[in-house]
């Protein structure tokens, strides 16, 4: 097996999907997983960062299943690299653990969400295809594990993220910090007695107007303009 192994895509219609990760046996078990769907689709692997950055440049794959830990270039930095580009795949991190220390950085690196490697297959094809649908996948009672546990060695808070929070109105910014507390649309719109649409339509707003791309984004900000702190 090369650092890169090309393989013919089987039809136009399935998404096309890369897998990285160093281990030769992971890989494989991933790919069964997903060549076994029809809409899906293994159309290439690689055994390292600049492997699946070389393959997402070759092969033009809609999702990239990411290992974090490899030698050489890491999962992590090769996330920052193509997520930076334009029109770049979707990167779903392929972690050891649920909350691995470089879960954190990638997803606010850009990186559409993350599974663990031993997960079921069914909770893996589900992953995927919700990936590939633009959702991220992290669920938000994990997200706010996630960021308490990380947030604490991220810099401090910048007097520009706070005055940020200056283009939200009161009821965005109440919105924003229950998101950042872990809660789901349907649970904020029962505590604020509104429509889940309604939440929705003010979290679409709050990206928009802080220029955060996705609701990960979201959490993150809440924490580092100190909207939302550890413990509360």
């Amino acid at each position: 097996m090369t650092d890169l192994d090309p393989i013919p895509n089987r039809t136009a219609s399935s998404s096309r999907v890369l897998i990285c990760d160093d281990q030769e046996l992971i890989r494989m078990g991933l790919r069964m997983v997903v060549d076994s769907q029809p809409d899906l689709t293994v159309v290439g692997e690689a055994a390292d960062g600049d492997a699946a950055i070389a393959g997402v440049a070759a092969l033009e794959p809609d999702l990239v299943l990411m290992d974090v830990r490899m030698p050489g270039l890491d999962g992590l930095a090769a996330t920052e690299i193509l997520c930076a580009q334009p029109h770049g795949p979707r990167i779903l991190l392929v972690t050891t653990f649920d909350l691995d220390e470089y879960a954190y950085a990638a997803l606010r690196a850009g990186a559409n969400g993350f599974l663990v490697k031993d997960a079921p297959a069914e909770e893996i094809l589900v992953t995927v295809r919700a990936v590939l649908r633009d959702e991220i996948m992290v669920a938000p009672s994990l997200t706010r594990r996630l960021v308490e546990r990380f947030v604490l060695h991220a810099p401090a808070i910048a007097p520009a993220q706070r005055s940020r929070l200056a283009a939200l109105t009161e009821r965005e910014r109440e919105v924003l910090a229950l998101v950042a507390k872990g809660l789901a649309n349907g649970e904020i719109a029962d505590r604020l007695f509104v429509g889940e649409t309604t939440v929705k339509t003010h979290l679409g707003r709050i990206l928009t107007k802080l220029g955060l791309r996705d609701r990960i984004h979201a959490v993150i900000f809440a924490y580092e303009s100190g909207l939302v702190r550890v413990g509360d």
